[in-house]
């Protein structure tokens, strides 16, 4: 990687410049110009262009001052399906959220449930993220990111589909579960496979499938209550709709997941890593997945530098790509949650998704009991979620090249509590602007994925980072569209739910503000 893709990935060259004089290990190519800021040996020319005899490129030293290509894997047309394959599962990973959210008083009535029950249906995506977050880089290491996110569609599918039938609230909270399921482990994933598959494109591949998040977010708000009506307005038929989705977003990633599958070899048993499970196989080549953990593949490459080009092990850097360091921030015992980044990016995210959450869950039902009727509720929510599409795409990139992301994190929890501060005393009166001001507010989203792809240095190092802040901030959301429940329930009105949400938009900018910083987390650990 060039110092032009470290400006694209928001790292700024001259820190890594500085691990020059602590004596890294120089590897080949790139990657000494990438940690060093110096000359470096040239790299492997790879030839990209499907008429160019593929053969010819390897192993042959490129021109003087000659920019290496860097390497995407797989043929044109792989790159191709997983993109689709991406937008088509981005698409998957609100609908079963947001489409109930525009129901929610149909589904309450049909159930029977109270306003606490009701919260605490709009509290199990959180819940359920991170509860089955913690189970991805397992999953992932044993079976491959992209075989678990083709199950994890599935479980969208099967959810959507039974819910309206179960019988019940349990049952429907059961079957809400296995969708919710699925779409925690993909929330995960998705942003690794973008880190490892497209390394130089991250900015741009997360505003990608972000876009297509935000879109299917905002079309399903919309669209459910006019469709629910159109079918003879059962709730029950408006929410089953949504399994098409998941059903075509399926197919593709059958084929990524067997070609990745096929791709992966056989690696002996190692050591556990930090969470106690043994990494497995990493990526062949082009073409090859990561599959399981790319921790492996770190220790793989070290294998091939020769001693001789070694500096003090303590100091320098192991691995030929330079992704991961020796000495004790590479220790597998050494656990993220030593690091203060990564403890800022997961309140950071936290807040973010609770905010997120209770205006999914809750927002459709203040516009009503403001006597705004069901279906504009509906496309209020949508205009909220819309407004994602487009800065879902453009915030990463903006993000991408500041040294520091706080700036972003402040105007937008500017523009939330401009909102919040709206629907508290005119919510029907300026319906349309506070919609647009929430929706502003919530692309906090779209920038804490790019935050935690800026705050690693190596695929692995995402895994974790994900994992750890997903999966932690869901935790810390969990409470949050369950008080606004119970709140209103117990007051009656609007009043303190929103002051509630406004308090905890607060704390969101603080700890975005720190998440924010111009750092990575293994040189904290």
């Amino acid at each position: 990687m060039t110092e032009d893709h470290l400006a694209e990935a928001g790292r700024t060259p001259a820190r890594d410049r500085s691990t020059a004089e602590h004596g890294r290990t120089p590897a080949a190519g790139d990657s000494a110009a990438r940690h060093t800021g110096t000359a470096a040996p040239p790299a492997p020319a790879v030839r990209e262009s499907a008429g160019e005899d593929a053969n010819a490129g390897k192993g042959a030293p490129a021109a003087a001052g000659e920019r290496p290509r860097t390497a995407l894997p797989g043929s044109p047309w792989q790159r191709r399906l997983l993109v689709a394959g991406l937008v088509l599962a981005a698409l998957n990973l609100r609908p079963a959220i947001t489409s109930l959210g525009a129901l929610l008083e149909e589904v309450r009535d049909g159930l029977g449930m109270s306003g606490t029950v009701a919260g605490m249906l709009t509290s199990m995506p959180a819940l359920c993220f991170a509860i089955f977050g913690l189970t991805a880089p397992r999953l992932a290491r044993k079976w491959g990111q992209e075989t678990v996110v083709c199950a994890g569609l599935v479980a969208i599918g099967l959810g959507v589909l039974v819910r309206p039938f179960a019988g019940g609230t349990v049952g429907f909270l059961l079957a809400s579960a296995l969708a919710l399921a699925g779409i925690a482990v993909s929330n995960i994933l998705l942003p690794v496979i973008v880190k490892r598959r497209f390394p130089d494109r991250v900015g741009p591949m997360t505003g990608v499938y972000t876009m297509a998040l935000a879109l299917g977010t905002s079309i399903a708000a919309a669209s459910t209550v006019p469709l629910t009506d159109a079918l003879g307005g059962d709730w029950r038929t408006g929410l089953v709709l949504w399994t098409v989705v998941a059903a075509v977003a399926v197919l593709p990633w059958v084929v990524i997941a067997r070609s990745s599958r096929a791709a992966r070899p056989a690696v002996p048993a190692g050591p556990a890593d930090a969470d106690g499970s043994t990494p497995t196989a990493g990526p062949a080549g082009p073409g090859g997945s990561a599959g399981a953990d790319d921790s492996a593949e770190p220790a793989r490459e070290a294998a091939s530098v020769p001693a001789a080009q070694g500096q003090p092990a303590a100091r320098g850097r192991s691995a030929a790509d330079g992704d991961a360091d020796a000495g004790p921030q590479a220790t597998p015992g050494r656990r993220i949650t030593r690091s203060p980044t990564a403890w800022a990016l997961a309140v950071f995210f936290g807040l973010q998704a609770t905010g997120a959450y209770i205006t999914m869950g809750w927002m459709p039902q203040m516009f009503r009991d403001a006597g705004v009727s069901a279906s504009t509720a509906g496309v209020l929510l949508a205009v909220t979620m819309a407004l994602g599409v487009p800065l879902s795409f453009v915030l990463p990139r903006l993000a991408a090249r500041l040294p520091h992301q706080g700036g972003l994190v402040v105007a937008l929890g500017a523009c939330g509590l401009v909102g919040y501060a709206g629907l508290w005393s005119a919510p029907a009166g300026g319906a349309w602007a506070w919609a647009v001001l929430l929706g502003l507010s919530n692309c906090a989203f779209p920038l804490a994925l790019t935050m935690i792809g800026m705050r690693a240095r190596s695929s692995s190092g995402v895994v974790r980072l994900s994992a750890f802040a997903q999966s932690t901030g869901y935790l810390i959301s969990i409470p949050g569209p369950l008080l606004v429940g119970a709140l209103y329930q117990h007051t009656d009105g609007w009043d303190l739910p929103i002051a509630l949400m406004g308090g905890l938009l607060v704390l969101q900018i603080g700890a975005g503000v720190l998440a924010g910083r111009d750092r990575i987390v293994e040189n904290e650990l």
